[in-house]
């Protein structure tokens, strides 16, 4: 299902700031060797969570599925000075790329990268965090959710990717277990009184949430 005109999508990305050279790089050998590749955040999306992690000036973000890094290294650049961002990758492969690219980058140390199931490794993370990025295997993101959302501080932020789901949670009848999933997401989010949200139409979803 196309639900965003591919040319208002190919107009956002001509005008919005190029990538710098790291991101380019990672954009590229994704395209070129991930089979994959669609998952990328790509740059109208990356230059948004970038902005949003520069308004906000985070110390603690958390990251749950780190891919190829575009998406951690796009949120990395607003963290404070003594900042640490931590990113979980379920695939070793994934997460071995990630990490070769995280250390060309000006904050390698800072970035926090841990290898395996996200639902068992955010129980072992002592922080309260500033923003939290949802984007691993769709079925468990109210699994996360209810994990991270005690542990996000009072007026922080969780932001969730492909709530949209390539147009699938659109159909009246929602076929496939990832699209059941998301729809039942964004119902779980619109109400849940503990937070507020907006579903903006970027790329394939993003569901901005505020912890009141």
């Amino acid at each position: 299902m196309e639900f965003i005109h591919p040319l208002a999508e190919a107009y956002a990305d001509q005008y919005t700031t190029n990538d710098d050279a790291l991101l380019k790089e990672v954009a590229e050998y994704t395209s070129e060797k991930h089979p994959k590749a669609h998952m990328l955040s790509g740059t109208v999306q990356g230059k948004l969570l970038e902005m949003w992690s520069r308004m906000i000036k985070p110390r603690r973000i958390l990251e749950i599925g780190t891919f190829t890094g575009y998406s951690t290294l796009c949120l990395s650049k607003g963290l404070t000075a003594d900042g640490l961002l931590y990113t979980i990758e379920l695939r070793k492969e994934d997460a071995a790329v990630a990490e070769s690219f995280f250390n060309k980058s000006i904050v390698k140390d800072r970035i926090i990268l841990q290898v395996g199931d996200a639902r068992t490794i955010i129980t072992t993370l002592n922080e309260t965090w500033d923003i939290v990025f949802i984007d691993a295997d769709k079925v468990s993101y109210i699994e996360y959710y209810n994990a991270v959302l005690p542990h996000v501080k009072a007026g922080g932020y969780i932001i969730a990717d492909n709530v949209l789901f390539h147009g699938e949670v659109l159909a009246e009848e929602k076929k496939g277990k990832n699209a059941k999933a998301i729809h039942a997401f964004n119902e779980y989010i619109k109400n849940d009184e503990r937070v507020e949200c907006v579903l903006l139409t970027v790329r394939d979803g993003l569901l901005l949430v505020r912890k009141k």
